[in-house]
């Protein structure tokens, strides 16, 4: 049982912060200013995409455990979402984080946080 705790907090994260980058999209757009036409499609883009894969990560996670979390499907669906955001907490924080918008410097201790109760709750 607290197994699929940890397991369901580990998909909870990315989920809700893949929900939470759809919100202010307009307003981060904005906030680079005069940019080109195209520049501005490329962030919205990149913004709603990362937010899309976020909120898939925590999905797969929480269905795999919903279904069977002792499968090997599901074991290896929790080890590829740990390197996935450990990946993303790496890019983020030679990144992201050296930037002063708050919410940037969440990303690496969100996603990290998340890996490490997924794969808790995948070995114990």
């Amino acid at each position: 049982m607290t197994n699929q705790i940890f397991l369901y907090a580990g998909a909870f994260l990315p989920f809700f912060w893949g929900v939470a980058h759809l919100f202010p999209t307009k307003n981060v757009v904005s906030s680079f200013g005069d940019i080109s036409q195209d520049n501005r499609r490329i962030i919205t883009m990149e913004w709603i995409i990362e937010g899309v894969a976020l909120i898939f990560l925590g999905i797969m996670v929480a269905a795999v455990t919903h279904i069977d979390y002792r499968s090997n499907i599901s074991l290896a669906v929790y080890w590829i979402s740990f390197i996935m955001l450990n990946t993303l907490s790496l890019v983020s924080l030679m990144t992201g984080s050296r930037i002063k918008f708050l919410p940037f410097k969440l990303c690496p201790l969100i996603f990290t946080t998340s890996s490490l109760l997924i794969i808790l709750g995948a070995l114990i």
